[in-house]
This record gives C-alpha cells, sequence and structure tokens, in this order.
C-alpha cells in the first residue's frame, strides 16, 4: 500500500505512549529537510508505561521494523512508510505511526 515516507521528526510511539526514535536516520536522503529512515535501522523507546516484570514483561526498549516499502529503496534498504509495521522488544507490541511528512509517498 502506498503511504508517505517517514523521516526523523515523524512521530512514532509504542502503544503504551513511549516516544520512539530512529537509531541510523538516512543522511544523504531528505525530505522536508529530515533525513528519511530505513527499514533496517531499529528504533529506541522511551518513556514506555507498560510495568516492568512480574506484572508485566515491559516496558519497550527497542522495535525493530519488520515491513516497509516494496519498490522504494535507499542504499538498497527499502524505506519506512506510514503503514510500516514494528515489533517492540520485549513486549511484542506494534510502534504506531501518528505524524510524518505529507508531501512525498511511496510503495
Amino acid at each position: 500500500m502506498p503511504g508517505f515516507l517517514l523521516h526523523v521528526g515523524a512521530v512514532v510511539q509504542c502503544a503504551h505512549g513511549g516516544t520512539a526514535q530512529p537509531t541510523v536516520p538516512n543522511p544523504r536522503v531528505k525530505v522536508g529537510g529530515q533525513p528519511i529512515v530505513m527499514q533496517a535501522a531499529p528504533y529506541v523507546v522511551a518513556g514506555c508505561a507498560f510495568p516492568p516484570p512480574p506484572a508485566g514483561n515491559g516496558p519497550c526498549v527497542t522495535a525493530q521494523w519488520v515491513m516497509g516499502a516494496m519498490r522504494v529503496k535507499a542504499n538498497g534498504i527499502p524505506v519506512l512508510l506510514q503503514d510500516s509495521q514494528a515489533i517492540c522488544t520485549p513486549t511484542g507490541t506494534p510502534l504506531v505511526i501518528s505524524v510524518t511528512q505529507p508531501r512525498v509517498k511511496g510503495m
């Protein structure tokens, strides 16, 4: 499915409200003046509200993207789109992309 490309300024959170940020953005490709993010780059999560053991298996610490763009790549790696999917560790919950740039779409 087509979707807007993710960039460093996109608002991405874990399912429990923690803020997620990319660890390795692509400095060569920019959208709206900000570097884009590729599928291979893990995200770090801060401020997750999920309780630690023994009450739960949280909080979310990192997230890895399992689905990126099918046709758009940067440096041979799929870029991330607004509909890309990620799994948080150790909770197994998804990342939620709520705001991204509204100009460049990929597929």
